[in-house]
Order: C-alpha cells, then sequence, then structure tokens
C-alpha cells in the first residue's frame, strides 16, 4: 500500500510493480486477506486498470462487509468504467457507513462528476476544515483550487492552491494547478515557473502536456517539443509498469501527432472504459481525423446528461462546439463555444483564443437564417 501511495504521489511507476510483488506475497501467505484484496484494488486504479480495481474491490467486500474504505476504491473505478450510477450507490453506502473528511472529500468528486458544482465545493470546504493533520488538509485544499478553476474562478483556485502548498511543500498537484491558475490569470512567467517546480518533483505526463502547450501558446515551439518528449518518456514509463496511459497519448496524438493513431488508442480505450473522459478524447480525435459525422455522437455522448455527461467542462463544450463548426452548423457551434467561455474563460491557453476567433469567424445570426413563420402564425 505504501507503495502503491509514493508511486501516485511521486509519480514513480515503477513503484507499482513492487506494490504488487508486496500485495499477492501477502495473498499468498494469507489467502483471501481483506486488507490485501483493498490494496489490490487501490494499485489498480492507480493504474487505471478499472475493471480490475472493480473486481479486487467486490472481492473485498465480499470478504469483510464491513472494511469501508472499500468503497472509496469502488467510487473510482465505476467512475472510471463510466458507471456512474453504481459509483452513486458505493457513494450512498460509504455515507451510510462513515462520516467525517476523507468521506466528504469523495462525496465532493461524485458531486462534481454529476455538475453540482456548488454541493462539491461546500464539502469540500467542510472537508479542509475536519482534515485532521497538514498532507490531508492540503489534498482537499488542492481539490478545491481544481473545482474553483474548472468554475472559471482563477483567483479563487490560485489562493486554494497556493495554502495548500503552504500547509504542505510536497503538495505537487497543487503546484501544477497553480500553472493552470496563473496562465489563466495572464501571468505567464509565474505560471511557467509553477509547472517547473511541479514537474521537478512529480513528473506526470499530464503536467508535461500542460506547460508545453503554454510554451506552444507563447509562440516558443522549441520549448514545447522537449516537454512533448519529456510526455513521452515518462508515458513509456508508466506503460512499462502496467500504468495505462492511452487516454492521454490519445489525447496528445490528436493535437500535437498522429489524429489517425489517436482514433486507434482511444477505439481501443473506449472498449475498455466507455465513460465520458473516453467519448470526449475520442470525439476529437475523430473531429482532427476528418471523421465529424461519428466525431459528433461521442461528444454529444460526453456533454449528455442521460448518458453520464454530468461534468460541467469547458473543454468537452469546446470540442463539441468546433465539431459542430465542422459539419456546418454554425447555430450550435456558436451556442457550444459562447457556453465554453462562459464555464470558464481561460479553460486553456491554446484553446479559449481559438474559441474566440472562431467566434469571430462566425459573427452574429442573420436575421435570414431566423425561421419565416408567417402573417397570422401567431408567431
Amino acid at each position: 500500500a505504501a507503495y502503491t501511495e509514493r508511486g501516485r504521489r511521486t509519480a514513480r511507476p515503477e513503484d507499482y510493480p513492487r506494490a504488487e510483488k508486496a500485495l499477492r506475497t501477502s495473498l499468498a501467505v494469507r489467502p483471501g486477506d481483506a486488507g490485501a484484496l483493498e490494496g489490490m484494488a487501490a494499485l489498480a486504479n492507480a493504474r487505471r486498470d478499472f475493471a480490475a480495481a472493480r473486481t479486487w474491490g467486490e472481492a473485498a467486500l465480499k470478504r469483510d462487509r464491513g472494511r469501508w474504505t472499500v468503497y472509496p476504491q469502488l467510487i473510482e473505478a465505476h467512475t472510471g468504467l463510466g458507471e456512474y450510477r453504481a459509483a452513486g450507490r458505493a457513494l450512498d453506502r460509504l455515507l451510510a457507513a462513515r462520516s467525517g473528511p476523507a468521506v466528504l472529500a469523495r462525496a465532493a468528486a461524485v458531486h462534481r462528476d454529476r455538475g453540482n458544482r456548488e454541493d462539491a465545493a461546500v464539502a469540500l470546504s467542510d472537508a479542509v476544515a475536519g482534515a485532521r493533520t497538514p498532507v490531508e488538509r492540503a489534498a482537499y485544499l488542492e481539490r478545491a483550487g481544481q473545482l474553483a478553476w474548472e468554475r472559471g474562478e482563477p483567483e479563487a483556485a490560485l489562493r486554494h492552491f497556493r495554502e495548500a502548498v503552504r500547509t504542505d511543500p510536497d503538495q505537487r498537484a497543487a503546484l501544477a494547478g497553480q500553472g493552470r491558475a496563473l496562465a489563466a490569470l495572464g501571468r505567464t512567467t509565474e505560471a511557467l515557473s509553477a509547472y517547473r517546480a511541479a514537474l521537478a518533483k512529480q513528473p506526470y505526463p499530464e503536467y508535461a502536456l500542460e506547460l508545453g502547450e503554454l510554451y506552444e501558446s507563447l509562440g516558443l515551439g522549441q520549448a514545447a517539443r522537449v516537454q512533448y518528449d519529456l510526455l513521452r518518456e515518462q508515458a513509456a514509463r508508466g506503460t512499462a509498469a502496467g500504468v495505462d496511459e492511452e487516454l492521454l497519448l490519445g489525447r496528445f496524438e490528436a493535437d500535437h501527432g498522429d489524429p489517425e493513431s489517436a482514433v486507434r488508442r482511444l477505439r481501443a480505450e473506449w472498449s475498455r472504459r466507455p465513460g465520458v473522459e473516453v467519448a470526449d478524447a475520442l470525439g476529437w480525435a475523430l473531429h482532427r481525423a476528418g471523421a465529424d459525422g461519428e466525431a459528433l455522437a461521442f461528444a454529444r455522448r460526453a456533454t449528455d446528461r442521460a448518458a453520464g455527461g454530468t461534468v460541467r467542462s469547458a473543454l468537452y463544450v469546446y470540442h463539441l462546439g468546433m465539431i459542430e463548426r465542422g459539419l456546418g452548423r454554425e447555430g450550435p457551434a456558436r451556442r457550444h463555444l459562447r457556453e465554453a467561455l462562459r464555464i470558464d474563460p481561460g479553460f486553456s491557453p491554446t484553446r479559449a483564443p481559438r474559441a474566440r476567433e472562431v467566434l469571430a469567424e462566425l459573427g452574429e445570426p442573420s436575421v435570414a437564417d431566423a425561421p419565416d413563420f408567417g402573417a397570422g402564425s401567431g408567431g
């Protein structure tokens, strides 16, 4: 369990095979041990093998029905697999079995996924207030910062992220969060410094992608390519350690590499975990590969509440608007691009400016495009 946690916190995927070896040794010594089964579920989640995490978590609960700590692992697994109702049921069982800041933080994540951002913010605020250790408090502050950034509130996000780092200097996710918030505020020099500091101690490939795109927005192509090379290197390390990096690599290839390769990767990923994250990424990859008709179905799924697309994501709505524009559907495109900028005006250093450019190109709706109901129609 310690190897798994260290791997998560430090972006050291080499710890995951060590964790698996230790956990399987534990199960060999004491077959069916609920703690080891839960440990395997946590490890599978860290590797984004959500189907395995669900299997291990269910086995742990079967062995020990009172083991409430399994429910957070099941919530993460169900969410990763796009099983949002099952994630909600697991949360209900967790809330019935336990209370406290860790439970509130998990509830906040589910509220956020359901599009209930106000409920998520309240739960995180209560979790921060009830945290028992600096490390725990900093983790909840980081999540509160991320939620504020997604809501288009970069100043509030920055306050949360900075407080998280003051509380726990090893909270590297909060440093990367500072980079996002500062970039949205136009403070690019500070944003670059924050990203570099985060990558120095926690070299997640996601951070390298974000920093590379920030360099791109500044016209620094060579610096961006250095980060993209780092992304490939880190993703290869993760893959070698059993981590599923296909979603990240698919997103990267769609925008910065080979869109056809992105489609192949993401189709396979969709077969493994058909959730809204993968639907959005696959839809965008199909658009980039020139298949806008098929892309639209996936983009709609990522933003359709009935299909689980309840996350209010500026990026998802931007992708939908751009796909609609590619299909000549100017009215819906205009509406969704405006919505993306309303959700978060600074959601991306490259995409938010592009949304504004396209909106300027589309202009205002023409009166000639309005439906003519005719005289005496009552319209």
